[in-house]
């Protein structure tokens, strides 16, 4: 076997066997035998590792010597094309230090403006860490470099070298093992037990961190920024901002402002000086970009003028080229507050038409996000990117997650979009999910059906049973926005017993917590299923209430005081035991019918005239019949004809001796629900309050009327329906 020391001695000059620390007077002979070396000292040679100056005695330094500079060289051979480019490894600032002055051997490996050793070999003292003043010591000058360690080696030693990057396996298992973790407490214990970590997992952990921690526009517990294992890896982060991978570099930025660190800390001045130069050299990815853009609006906001550049260089891609991945996240950029006041439409035109040729390819959080995305930028033009995703979310409806399934339901009643295929899936997902899915989710599910009039007894009827057993773990929003659809759509579930004396037992117990307009709507919706609460209407009725609910918002609208009107005319009416305190005139309203949301539903004119062509005919003259008729209680008759005490129809200016009203409901399509026969609440009270008032009613539903073909049919049909006692002469 050949002598290490005198083989190496053959092929190096002997003064690089003299003891003290390299010089650029070696530099020369170090480049000119970077060539191949055999695999002999690759095989047997151990790292040693260098010191401050390596002065070791007489042959045993001169061997260790030589085994670290031939690994070098062989390093240098693998890697030096990718942390040099050809022909400017003699250019490198690392090599164009002062002649004499001692030199790094660190590096001659790394493509950074200074030496990375900071206690190393220049024994440069410990630079001030910004704000965060983090205490560190490096290790190990080579194969640690940008490790840290706490005193007392309290912490992980981070690895920001790409030279000895964790394996896939490695960072997946730091992934899984970070998710799992319930507090930010744990995350930090989790780093102190990782002996190497890369600048995508370090920034992951501080994502981890601001995930547990954020609360609103603060941290919950802003002392978690000064744990020592936090601070030291933060200022880590600081040091080596420069030797950063693309993906660390902004992922670690925006994680800072996550975390909500000072805008003019050192570490987050580094950050985003070190973006800027990778900005300017247009290195980084779509992807990449779009991360920087969310860390640039929460710093400086969408004004910001590098954010421009960033969106300049967004423009510049080619659109078919960008994967989903980098679309969602080109979206998520503009959502974030890019594209507000109308910004970058044309872009976002070109990508709503590039999206829908690709949203057959979309997973579940593509779906939520670009939806999401198109409600907040207001895109009501992309309704083909709409309908669009909306069949591609039926696929996905068992497989969303409870957030992005609430924020899909958003997007649609935000569009106004219904799926025949979306209900179905939902009727056969929501019986499984209705006990365990997230409050608000179950609550957005209710919303979509009732906004969209769509009364679905799958979906009712599963919510009403999980109402009965998890109401009391819902907010007095979340209980009064699940039980709204049940008014609304005049549906009453099969338990609907239960479900109620839940609701009065959560009124009972937390009737203080509700806001005025929520517990309004609450017991409105009640009474348009015949459910009174009573005990609470004079709670109402209060001065003190009503105050509250004024300065709730800017006064008190028209359809607030609709719903008090009405709250107070089914008391009267329908619990006449009722003695509490009378709804003042003053907040009374004279129509229910009022000009956007309304407590009645306007006639269908289409179907008035050909009814009011048949009347004419039935009656033998349009005097006989008044329309869109003001009633003394508030609500608005399609027609009313009158009747004297013998039967005979008055004109209808008479306003003496009238024996006998008829109310004719006109019901058009929108006055039912979507899938079903089924009256609205609003219009099913209307007539129930007719007929407490005196007026016979006569409903003429339009399912009824599409059937007649002609005249005679017409006037046959009529006559039955209003006047089904008597024989119908002809004129």
């Amino acid at each position: 076997m050949v002598h290490a020391s005198g083989f190496v001695k053959q092929i190096f000059p002997p003064y690089w066997f003299t003891t003290g620390p390299i010089t650029n007077e070696h530099l020369p002979s170090l480049r000119n035998h970077a060539g191949p070396v055999g695999g002999f000292f690759k095989k047997n040679c151990q790292c040693v590792l260098f010191h401050e100056r390596l002065e070791l005695p007489g042959e045993s330094w001169n061997r260790a010597m030589a085994l670290k500079v031939i690994q070098r060289l062989q390093l240098l051979r693998q890697t030096g094309a990718h942390l040099c480019p050809p022909g400017e490894l003699s250019r490198t600032r690392l090599l164009s230090v002062p002649v004499g002055e001692p030199l790094c051997v660190a590096c001659l490996w790394t493509s950074a403006d200074r030496c990375i050793q900071r206690q190393g070999c220049r024994k440069l003292s410990q630079p001030d860490c910004g704000r965060m003043t983090l205490s560190t010591i490096a290790k190990d000058p080579f194969y640690t470099t940008g490790s840290v360690s706490l005193h007392k080696d309290s912490v992980p030693r981070f690895r920001l070298s790409q030279l000895h990057r964790p394996t896939d396996a490695e960072e997946k298992a730091f992934h899984d093992r970070l998710v799992s973790c319930s507090s930010s407490r744990q995350v930090l214990r989790l780093l102190r037990t990782v002996e190497i970590m890369s600048d995508t997992m370090a920034a992951e952990a501080l994502h981890r961190v601001a995930d547990m921690e954020q609360d609103g526009t603060s941290l919950k517990d802003p002392k978690v920024l000064e744990k020592d294992t936090l601070r030291a890896l933060c200022c880590q982060l600081e040091q080596d901002s420069g030797r950063l991978t693309e993906a660390g570099l902004v992922s670690a930025l925006l994680a800072c402002t996550r975390l909500y660190l000072d805008p003019w800390s050192m570490l987050v001045v580094r950050l985003v000086s070190e973006s800027q130069e990778r900005l300017d050299r247009g290195q980084m990815s779509m992807d990449q970009l779009c991360t920087l853009g969310q860390a640039l609006l929460a710093l400086e906001g969408p004004g910001c003028g590098m954010l421009e550049q960033l969106m300049e260089e967004v423009q510049r891609q080619e659109l078919g080229q960008w994967s989903l991945v980098e679309l969602t996240a080109v979206y998520g950029l503009l959502q974030a507050g890019v594209g507000e006041g109308g910004r970058y439409q044309d872009l976002l035109n070109a990508m709503h038409a590039y999206a829908v040729s690709v949203t057959s390819r979309m997973d579940p959080p593509a779906v939520s996000r670009v939806l999401s995305a198109l409600v907040v930028l207001n895109q009501t033009q992309a309704m083909p990117l709409v309908i669009s995703l909306c069949k591609q979310a039926v696929r996905h409806v068992p497989h969303f997650r409870d957030e992005e399934l609430g924020l899909v339901l958003g997007a649609l009643m935000h569009f106004g979009h219904s799926d025949h295929f979306l209900v179905e899936a939902m009727e056969r997902h929501v019986p499984k999910m209705a006990f365990t899915s997230h409050p608000e989710t179950v609550t957005k599910v209710m919303q979509y059906f009732g906004r969209r009039n769509i009364l679905s007894q799958p979906v009712f009827d599963a919510v009403a049973e999980s109402f009965v057993y998890r109401a009391d773990e819902y907010s007095t929003s979340q209980v009064a926005r699940q039980i709204m659809p049940f008014g609304k759509l005049g549906y009453l579930p099969p338990n609907a017993g239960e479900v109620f004396r839940k609701v009065e037992a959560i009124l009972h117990a937390r009737f203080s917590h509700f806001q005025p307009r929520t517990l309004l709507n609450l017991l409105h919706s009640c009474i348009l299923v015949e459910r009174f609460p009573v005990n609470f209407v004079s709670k109402v009725f209060n001065r003190y209430f009503l105050q509250q609910l004024q300065e709730q918002g800017s006064g008190v609208d028209r359809i607030v005081l609709a719903q008090l009107t009405q709250l107070y005319m089914t008391v009267k009416l329908e619990c006449p035991f009722y003695e509490g305190p009378r709804l003042l005139p003053k907040y009374r309203v004279k129509s229910f019918l009022t000009p956007g949301r309304s407590l009645e539903t306007l006639v269908d004119g289409h179907l008035y005239n050909y009814v009011k062509i048949g009347l004419v005919d039935l009656l033998g003259a349009r005097a006989y019949f008044a329309s869109r008729v003001l009633t003394p209680y508030c609500y608005t008759l399609d027609v009313e004809i009158k009747l004297d005490e013998e039967g005979y129809v008055l004109p209808a200016s008479q306003i003496d001796d009238i024996y006998k009203r008829i109310a004719v409901c006109i019901d058009g399509d929108k006055r039912f629900t979507v899938n079903t026969r089924q009256l609205l609440g609003k219009e099913a009270i209307k007539q129930r309050h007719l007929r407490l008032l005196g007026y016979e009613v006569v409903q003429i539903p339009y399912y009824e009327f599409e059937k007649l073909w002609n005249k005679t049919e017409v006037v046959e049909y009529l006559h039955k329906k209003i006047f089904p006692l008597s024989y119908r002469l002809s004129w």
